[in-house]
C-alpha cells in the first residue's frame, strides 16, 4: 500500500525523515522534492561500466541553466530523506514531464533503510531551462510486508552530493 500525504506528514520525524520538511510540499499521496543548485554531467565521450566515470560539476544560477537534448545530467534533491520502515519511490512531477524533462532514467526505486539525497538522472526531449529549488519530483512510500533487512551496501547511502554511477565497484570483487 502507498502512504497518504497525511500519513507521510504524520510519520515525519519517526518512520520517515525529510529534511527540510515543508507542509506545503505534501500531496494527497506523495511529497514534492526540490532540485538543488548542483548539476553534473559525464565528461567521458564513452562510458565504460568497469571504470569510474569523470564528472563535470555545474552550479545552477538563479537565472536558470539550459539543458541540452541527448545529454545525461545528474542533479540532486535539496531534501535529505531516510526511512527504516517504508520503501521510498521517486517519480517526476506531471508538470515537469509535460515539458519533456525526464527526472530518472531507471532509478526511481529506493530501498528500505536508504538515507541520503536523491541523485536525479535527468534528460530532456528539447532544450529546457531549469532552476534551483523548483519542485521537480515526488517521493512516495510503500509499506513492506514480511521480515526485511535494511539497505546496507553503502554504495549510495549517506551521501552528501551527486552520486555518479558506481557500477565499476562491482567489477573489483
Amino acid at each position: 500500500m502507498i502512504l497518504s500525504g497525511k500519513k507521510i506528514a504524520e510519520e515525519q520525524g519517526t518512520g520517515i525523515k525529510i529534511t527540510p520538511f515543508n507542509e506545503s510540499q505534501v500531496n494527497p499521496n506523495s511529497y514534492n522534492l526540490r532540485l538543488s543548485d548542483e548539476l553534473a554531467y559525464y565528461e567521458d565521450d564513452v562510458l565504460d561500466m568497469k571504470k569510474k566515470p569523470t564528472l563535470k560539476s555545474i552550479q545552477i544560477p538563479e537565472e536558470g541553466y539550459l539543458l541540452e537534448p541527448g545529454k545525461l545530467y545528474l542533479g540532486r534533491t535539496v531534501e535529505y530523506t531516510e526511512t527504516d520502515k517504508y520503501v521510498p519511490m521517486l517519480e517526476g512531477r506531471s508538470s515537469i514531464g509535460r515539458l519533456g524533462l525526464y527526472i530518472h532514467v531507471t532509478a526511481g526505486f529506493g530501498d528500505v533503510g536508504f538515507s541520503g539525497y536523491w541523485t536525479l538522472e535527468m534528460h530532456c526531449l528539447q532544450p529546457i531551462r531549469i532552476y534551483p529549488n523548483v519542485e521537480i519530483c515526488q517521493i512516495y512510500y510503500h509499506t513492506i510486508n514480511g521480515e526485511y533487512d535494511l539497505y546496507s551496501s553503502g554504495k549510495y547511502a549517506n551521501n552528501q552530493g551527486i552520486q555518479e554511477s558506481r557500477l565499476y565497484q562491482d567489477f573489483i570483487k
